[in-house]
């Protein structure tokens, strides 16, 4: 049976209004290891995360918006940087051991989105995700609407070598 590739009609995107806006985190989504660009050879463990933002495209669905992150809390990185922005503190030590990122679907906050062209085509635009930060005190929060999670993840990443301890925070202990 022939498997029959076309270019397709292609699609009006339109991509998520800039500016700050009210979001649910509504997935991760598990990418699997990927080449780090910057390191010959390198592979790192890469996820997406998920929000639907308050404003609502013209088909009356809600936007969509991801940030594409190495799963790693090492200080460097973005993840951390983001997570601790949202979370409004720093992560301690017994954390650092171990954070489930699952325990952010449904977890509200602010994203701050900016557009960037395509470095392919000037016609094109994405929305981009730049900061993650907690809601304002008081202010009421939006729950997922209409969002089906991503069903067909890789296989998760193995455990490190790091052993799981009794001292590593329950998940009801972590702010979000």
């Amino acid at each position: 049976m022939p498997i029959i590739a076309t270019a397709g009609e292609g699609k009006n995107y339109t991509p998520a209004p800039e500016g700050t806006h009210q979001a649910v985190c509504v997935d991760v989504i598990y990418i699997g290891l990927k080449p780090n660009p910057f390191k010959d050879g390198a592979m790192h463990h890469k996820i997406d995360v998920a929000w639907q933002i308050d404003e609502l495209r013209d088909d009356g669905k809600r936007y969509v918006v991801y940030k594409r992150y190495t799963l790693s809390l090492n200080d460097k990185a973005t993840l951390r940087h983001d997570l601790e922005s949202w979370r409004g503190r720093p992560f301690t030590d017994a954390e650092l051991k171990g954070f489930d990122v699952e325990v952010l679907i449904g977890v509200n906050c602010l994203v701050n989105i900016q557009h960037k062209p395509s470095n392919k085509d000037a016609h094109k635009v994405f929305a981009n995700v730049v900061s993650v930060m907690p809601l304002i005190k008081g202010m009421a929060k939006i729950a997922p609407v209409g969002y089906e999670r991503h069903s067909e993840q890789q296989e998760q990443p193995p455990a490190d070598d790091s052993p799981v301890t009794d001292d590593m925070p329950a998940v009801d202990d972590i702010p979000f």
